[in-house]
């Protein structure tokens, strides 16, 4: 622009001719010319792109790989790497670097293509469900476990409740939604979910509607509730159950809460659910409470018989009387015996059934044992450095509650330090349930002892084998 004003001014307030002005300023005569007589007014910009990714169908199709990797955490997009692999699948002929500037672009918003990458906001009628899974820490017996939350949410009212379980298998899923109908009191009119296997055994696709697995199909009429299966990549089309999982994880669990049972889990959770609606809707400014009172008269009443939630399956012993349940071998007595048998399996146990329905083994299943130990060797290493936290720590309230008194606040920091001391050395040889078991006989008391001095040589004896120890 200064230049521009030069010239101006040279031609209108010094009435230099356009030679002159080429001259003086050592430009060209068209550009002395054009901003010397010529109207120079601001415009918008446009940015027309040549080349095959704009003028055929490639951008359009990068394009919306773009906007569907979007909707996954950072990890599983693809690389331009990736896209440019795909794209020499469909008959792609450019270059790698051809791909790059056009993902380049596109991401900065310099280009277009025919795709509509933006989402239309969905209305929420009154009981219309969402519903997903999401995986939480609990304390159990302990040691660290893994379980799965079941949550289902109402756009409408924003309220949502949860079932805990012990996996994400089709006997988990039927027992989760039963668990939840009955804390709603009815069952919703329609049911969104993504494409769980569980549920859904042929994904929906642009051209093809999915379909469901006999199994859920049976128990949706059961229940009279529709399902509704979103677009695969589509987490935006239950983005209140994928944002309802994120809440789940930071407000009730994110202390790791102890689990004594699913029930009682399950229970706590309930009444956390209901507390939790007191809460203003974020866009409404009402009570979620009040907001699902009146959701609650568009449920379907609950059937008169609940669904039989449970898999049957047949299986093969091997020549050690053994069968697979959950990919795991488990020993049946004398199954070879018999020429056929099956397992019946529910969310939390099986049955091996005989052909004429005479159980022959039952138990848990395989998967409500599964956990990880907590690493206490750690923990202690870290105590052992800040005396002071200990009772406050978010791991204290998972110690027996002999440990507790034996750390907790009547003990002097001095005495503190040496407990953990002698815990560490105990957990170098037994397993914190062990310590618990022998812990008045590792230390040398009696339980009605207030005297907690660690006697090593009961140690010592307890620590060797034991054909040392009576030897």
């Amino acid at each position: 622009m200064p230049d521009i004003n030069t010239i101006r001014n040279l031609r209108n307030c010094h009435d230099k001719s356009i030679n002159a002005i080429r001259k003086e300023l050592n430009i060209n005569w068209r550009t002395a010319k054009k901003y010397a007589d010529e109207d120079y007014l601001p415009s918008v910009k446009k940015i027309e792109k040549r080349g095959m990714m704009y003028d055929e169908k490639w951008g359009e199709i990068v394009g919306g790989w773009i906007n569907e990797d979007a909707l996954l955490p950072r990890k599983k997009r693809r690389t331009n790497l990736a896209y440019h692999k795909e794209l020499r699948g469909l008959g792609f002929t450019g270059s790698y670097r051809t791909v790059c500037d056009f993902v380049s672009l596109y991401k900065q918003g310099l280009v277009e293509v025919t795709e509509d990458a933006g989402y239309e906001r969905l209305e929420h009628p009154p009981a219309e469900a969402q519903l997903d899974f999401g995986t939480m820490e609990v304390e159990h017996e302990g040691s660290f476990k893994d379980v799965k939350v079941l949550i289902m949410t109402f756009a409408y009212s924003n309220a949502g409740f949860f079932a805990c379980l012990p996996s994400e298998n089709t006997e988990c899923l039927l027992s989760g939604l039963i668990n939840l109908f009955d804390q709603l009191g009815g069952v919703p009119q329609k049911i969104r979910i993504d494409n769980m296997t569980t549920a859904v055994v042929v994904p929906k696709t642009k051209f093809e509607e999915a379909k469901l697995t006999d199994t859920f199909l049976q128990f949706a009429h059961h229940y009279r509730f529709e399902v509704q299966i979103c677009n695969p990549r589509s987490g935006h089309e239950k983005g209140n159950v994928e944002n309802k999982v994120g809440y789940t994880r930071n407000h009730f669990f994110s202390a790791t809460p102890r689990m004594v049972s699913y029930e009682q889990l399950n229970d706590e959770l309930q009444e956390d659910a209901w507390d939790d609606m007191n809460r203003p809707h974020y866009e409404k400014m009402v009570s979620i409470q009040k907001l699902f009172n009146e959701e609650k008269k568009y449920l379907y009443p609950l059937p008169e018989t609940k669904y039989p939630a449970f898999k049957e399956v047949e299986l093969k012993a091997n020549k050690y009387n053994e069968v697979m349940i959950d990919k795991t071998r488990i020993h049946v007595p004398r199954a070879r015996n018999y020429g056929f048998i099956k397992a019946v399996l529910r969310w939390d146990s099986y049955q091996v059934m005989t052909s004429s329905g005479v159980v022959i083994d039952e138990g848990p299943r395989p998967y409500m044992n599964k956990s990880r130990e907590i690493p206490w060797q750690s923990i202690f290493h870290d105590w052992r450095r800040k005396l002071n936290v200990i009772p406050y720590s978010r791991y204290f309230k998972y110690l027996p509650v002999v440990l507790k008194t034996y750390l907790g606040v009547e003990a002097d920091l001095r005495q503190r330090y040496e407990r953990v001391k002698q815990l560490v050395k105990f957990l170098e040889t037994y397993s914190m349930s062990e310590i618990e078991a022998k812990f008045y006989e590792l230390i040398g008391a009696d339980e009605e002892s207030e005297s907690y001095d660690v006697d090593w040589h009961n140690y010592d004896q307890l620590a060797l084998p034991e054909c040392e120890v009576s030897g």
